[in-house]
């Protein structure tokens, strides 16, 4: 085994993985591999990754990922899992390219200057793989997320940013474990801030949002 270690071999496939432009995709599979450890030791949950929305112009963002999300197919799973999986296979695809191609380009420079673009073709082949992967789980998340959603309505649910209104904000429902972070809106020109408490009163399936009200309202 650790004659494996010290091959040339082995120095070889040390060299590509952390050296450009596959260090790119090695970054984000080693922030997943610890994320998922997390995941199995309890400090972290499969959904907990999530977009935070702190304002109007983050919210554009949001609403700009997740069309891209999903025009790529890569919907109707949590996130935490898309990322992985391209990261991974973004790896594993990169590492075949620069294993296999990069010997035939001549200069060190014209190598990075190949690097950018192969990250970008890398990337889309990744993700479009991701989305033929993924599709079977999407039913079982539906399914899921359905559940967890009629066991959640009439919950009380603390504002997790800035400020909610009737386009944005997201909330946090406690739900025993690392806790379940939703998209709110509120009702008319209602607004609430960080750390009131609301009740989920309604859910929007279209906008995969929860009307909110004030916990004093809903007892009234």
């Amino acid at each position: 085994m650790f004659a494996i270690l010290l091959s040339d071999q082995m120095d070889i496939f040390l060299h590509i993985i952390f050296s450009f432009p596959t260090v790119f995709f090695s970054f984000f599979l080693i922030l997943s591999v610890a994320y998922w450890l997390l995941t199995l030791v309890g400090f972290a949950s499969v959904e907990a990754f999530d977009l935070s929305v702190d304002s109007a112009e983050s919210v554009t963002s949001a609403n700009v990922f997740s069309a891209m999300l999903f025009r790529l197919g890569l919907n109707g799973v949590p996130i935490t899992i898309v990322i992985s999986l391209i990261s991974l296979i973004g790896w594993a695809l990169c590492f075949l390219v620069v294993h296999f191609i990069y010997p035939f380009v001549p200069f060190r420079w014209l190598q990075w200057l190949v690097g950018v673009p192969v990250i970008a073709v890398v990337l889309y082949l990744a993700a479009i793989i991701t989305a033929v992967l993924i599709k079977p789980l999407r039913p079982i998340f539906i399914a899921t997320n359905q559940e967890v959603q009629k066991q959640i309505l009439g919950q009380v649910a603390i504002v997790r940013t800035g400020e909610v209104n009737r386009n944005f904000g997201e909330a946090l429902v406690e739900d025993g474990g690392a806790g379940l972070i939703v998209k709110v809106r509120s009702y008319k020109d209602e607004s609430f801030k960080r750390g009131d408490k609301v009740v989920l009163l309604e859910y929007i399936a279209s906008e995969n949002v929860y009307r909110i009200v004030s916990e004093a309202d809903f007892h009234n």
